[in-house]
């Protein structure tokens, strides 16, 4: 098991140092809960957005998501004392180059609920684990064996099953939703370190103050607001359930072990499958499902070896 951190210290402003807060000790039963309240969180949300794309823009569902969560969330941090001590930005470029990838893939993201149907756009976001275990790679120089790398080959083959290049059925909603992946790999990579040392609710905070200043001049030109109270409900669903499943993302990841984490998240696509034919209709075709238990498979492997490594190096 880990130590925790308890030494380090973080440069704080005009120099002085910050403690690093401790970084909790692993409990994977936890962990656990955390992500089921996670994927239940992200399949609200994702059917929520699907349902707005009928009636707005992908853009504007982005700004209306984010810049509500800030303008509620400002206020609270302002007049509730104790939230706002939680509050802190050790590294401030981290936080912003995690936000500006969020940001980013969270436009490509609803771009992808809006174009291609529910359960091919979750599957091909289920790609970003593989997207995680290949940065570790070029970025951290960890060395993967020929298993591990012959699962990351298998993901990227159940993304090509699904995409079907050259037969004319390839749709840019498929590309946008491994660009989804790619973006969110980078910024999972950089969310354990920062909830250690600056909390959840300063990563939540500042990921938010970010996906609002890129979706705002995003959304200009097809700016309008909701003049229904349905719309209204859906939104605030969408907001809440955001929000639920970011949160729990943060605290998942920094108790439990991924390999523990990363079948509980499939559960996600089930809810979203069986929520699609219900609410609008969709049956996923042959290559999606091939397609995702290829997927399915080979991050449950990435995962189950980047555990056995960790505990491998952790051992004197």
């Amino acid at each position: 098991m880990s130590q925790p951190r308890s030494s380090l210290v973080n440069p704080g402003p005009g120099g002085d140092p910050l403690p690093i807060p401790r970084a909790p000790e692993r409990d994977n039963q936890l962990g656990m809960i955390w992500i089921t309240i996670s994927v239940i969180g992200a399949s609200a949300m994702a059917i929520a957005a699907r349902q707005l794309t009928l009636e707005f823009d992908f853009r504007l569902i982005v700004v209306y998501r984010s810049g509500i969560t800030v303008l509620v969330l400002v206020p609270l941090l302002i007049l509730i004392t104790p939230l706002r001590k939680q509050l802190r930005f050790s590294r401030p470029w981290l936080h912003v180059i995690r936000g500006i990838c969020i940001g980013v893939a969270t436009q490509f993201g609803f771009y992808t609920f809006a174009s291609i149907p529910l359960s091919t756009a979750t599957v091909l976001m289920f790609t970003a684990p593989v997207f995680a275990t290949l940065m570790s790679i070029v970025f951290h120089g960890e060395k993967v064996g020929p298993r591990r790398s012959v699962a990351i080959a298998l993901g990227f083959c159940g993304a090509l099953v699904i995409l079907r290049p050259g037969m004319g059925t390839m749709e840019l909603g498929m590309l946008a939703a491994l660009a989804n992946s790619l973006l969110f790999a980078a910024a999972l990579t950089m969310s354990r370190g920062l909830a250690e040392a600056d909390g959840p609710l300063s990563t939540f905070f500042s990921s938010s103050i970010a996906i609002t200043i890129i979706a705002i001049p995003i959304s200009l030109p097809v700016w309008r607001l909701p003049t229904t109270s349905s719309a209204w409900i859906v939104i605030a669903i969408l907001i809440i359930t955001g929000a639920v499943r970011n949160i729990a993302d943060i605290q998942a990841y920094r108790h439990a072990d991924s390999a523990v984490l990363t079948p509980l998240i499939y559960l996600r696509l089930v809810f979203i499958g069986a929520a699609a034919y219900l609410i609008f209709g969709e049956v996923p075709d042959r290559q999606t499902l091939v397609g995702a238990v290829i997927i399915i498979s080979a991050t449950l492997y990435v995962a189950r070896r980047e555990t056995l490594a960790k505990r491998a190096r952790s051992k004197p």
